[in-house]
């Protein structure tokens, strides 16, 4: 079974910003592809954090260095004038899948809510690039950008909660769970299960989080549900996080898992991994 990371983040300089990330000042791709090997994970794509602006470059550098491993979920610069024209061939630049935005507050979440993205869903929606938000308080409205965006393809992030961004553990950091599920019934809406771990004050495996997984499989189903880790946030192991599915969620058929694990994301993302190794 093929493992693919939906979400990791590489750096080569600078603390990061967000104090549940590892405090160092680099992760490179070489140290990611250590553990990556060592944990048996096959494939991760890579969203460049903020906090180190040549982190574009080296997941660039990621795509180019170990062909088939790794892709790129970026973001354009909303603000910017030229911005709304390149979306078009946003997707043209090798290893390039997407575009990713945090919305957890302003001025993204008040955006979100007052339509001065609306000019953002359209152009992906006609460009068919996917958007994976982290979006916790702006789920409701996103149901309502998915219902006159069918053809636009969202993510939402980290179970829909906050990530690293919130304090709070187990049932106090899923009280959004079900303003999540009912974003379900929009085929056009996907959940990333990432860092799922973090969410826990629990002990490997984590059981106090696989009620909630269960309720996004039963609304979502495997084909929208995609694993990740966010691993630089994690208090556990890359394999930790693989084992908590394939070995922990005794209602996951073997279809299930590879759909989750791997094929799922490759799909709604549009990452042909074999095109890639061939170059």
């Amino acid at each position: 079974m093929q493992i693919v990371d939906a979400q990791i983040h590489v750096w080569g300089s600078g603390l990061p910003s967000n104090l549940s990330h590892w405090q160092v000042t680099s992760f490179t791709t070489a140290e990611a592809v250590a553990l990556m090997d060592e944990a048996g994970v096959d494939a991760a794509i890579i969203h460049p954090p903020s906090w180190d602006p040549g982190s574009v470059e080296m997941a660039f550098d990621a795509v180019r260095d170990y062909p088939g491993r790794f892709a790129v979920m970026g973001s354009l610069p909303l603000e910017a004038p030229d911005s709304r024209e390149r979306i078009a061939a946003w997707r043209d630049r090798p290893g390039m899948l997407g575009l990713r935005y945090t919305c957890l507050s302003n001025p993204m979440r008040q955006w979100v809510a007052d339509g001065t993205l609306d000019w953002l869903w359209a152009a992906a929606e006609e460009a068919d690039i996917p958007i994976s938000l982290l979006a916790t308080d702006s789920l409701e409205v996103l149901g309502r950008v998915a219902e006159r965006h069918p053809g636009l393809r969202l993510t939402i992030d980290h179970l829909g909660g906050r990530g690293g961004n919130t304090t709070l553990k187990d049932a106090e950091a899923m009280t959004h769970i079900p303003d999540l599920l009912a974003l379900a019934k929009h085929p056009n809406v996907a959940v990333k299960a990432t860092g799922a771990p973090g969410y826990s004050s629990e002990a490997f495996p984590f059981p106090a989080m696989h009620t909630y997984l269960h309720q996004i499989y039963d609304a979502f189903g495997p084909k929208r549900m995609f694993w990740g880790t966010d691993i630089s946030k994690m208090k556990c192991s890359w394999r930790e996080c693989i084992t908590m599915f394939t070995e922990e969620l005794p209602w996951l058929n073997d279809q299930d898992k590879q759909l989750i694990m791997s094929d799922a994301i490759c799909a709604w993302w549009g990452w042909n991994r074999t095109e890639g190794i061939s170059k």
